[in-house]
């Protein structure tokens, strides 16, 4: 391992901490390039926690061989209020395409996941031309919270995840009194709150590796294979006229 943002891991029991085998997932002879994650995470605050928990995750991925990118979240515009070109939703468009595996991060506000989370994912296109960018891939969610322990927040992104056609992950992380729950470095305390965010990481990266090389047979729909026949035998009719 070489990468040391991968190996800053001060509370991790690495003797406990397993690299994933993508042979023992049966997976000889599908794609062998590290898995590509792209993070989300909801807060603009300078001392955010969910940014704060969308760095340990990268951490933590990054250990288990994945390549991680983060979207920073400044700057993006309200859905509908610039065009898809504007430089911040390229970005992030461009990042979703990139990536075959997303964790969202989200505090819990008002019983919800945040409207900047929701913005995010709102200029995520459902189709982009033929495609749907993020149809098939995998996704973790995460929450944190002021308050006591809560799950609005997950239960949410969840309903979106399958919205996006993406393939979200049974475990989840969510975080009560965050401003417990990390140090003045803006690192996690050992807890088993942390433990529960490792298991998250490493559940992704399995399902990722599971899912990535099949994502295209798994999402093979009847309905849309109809439609598109629809629509050549359309095309095709309108030639011969």
């Amino acid at each position: 391992m070489t990468d040391p943002l991968a190996m800053d891991l001060p509370n991790i029991d690495l003797e406990q901490l397993r690299p994933i085998d993508p042979a023992a997932l049966g997976l000889d002879g599908e794609p062998t390039h590290p898995p590509r994650i792209l993070i989300l995470y909801g807060s603009l605050r300078e001392r955010s926690f969910s940014r704060l928990l969308s760095e340990e995750a990268g951490r933590l991925l990054r250990w288990f061989g994945c390549e991680t990118r983060t979207f920073d979240p400044h700057g993006l515009p309200l859905p509908d209020e610039a065009e898809p070109d504007h430089p911040k939703v390229q970005e992030l468009r461009d990042l979703a395409e990139w990536s075959e595996g997303m964790v969202w991060v989200s505090p819990e506000r008002h019983g919800a996941m945040t409207g900047i989370l929701k913005v995010q994912i709102d200029w995520i296109p459902l189709a982009l031309g033929a495609k749907r960018p993020t149809q098939g891939k995998t996704l973790a969610v995460m929450e944190v919270s002021g308050g006591s322990q809560s799950f609005n927040a997950v239960n949410q992104m969840r309903i979106l995840g399958r919205w996006m056609r993406m393939v979200t992950i049974p475990n989840q992380s969510s975080v009560p009194k965050a401003f417990l729950e990390f140090d003045e470095a803006g690192r996690m305390k050992p807890s088993a709150l942390y433990n529960r965010v490792v298991d998250v990481c490493e559940e992704l990266v399995k399902f990722t590796y599971l899912v990535r090389g099949r994502s295209a047979h798994l999402t093979d729909r009847y309905s849309e294979r109809v439609e598109n026949a629809e629509e050549l035998s359309r095309r095709v009719n309108q030639r011969s006229i």
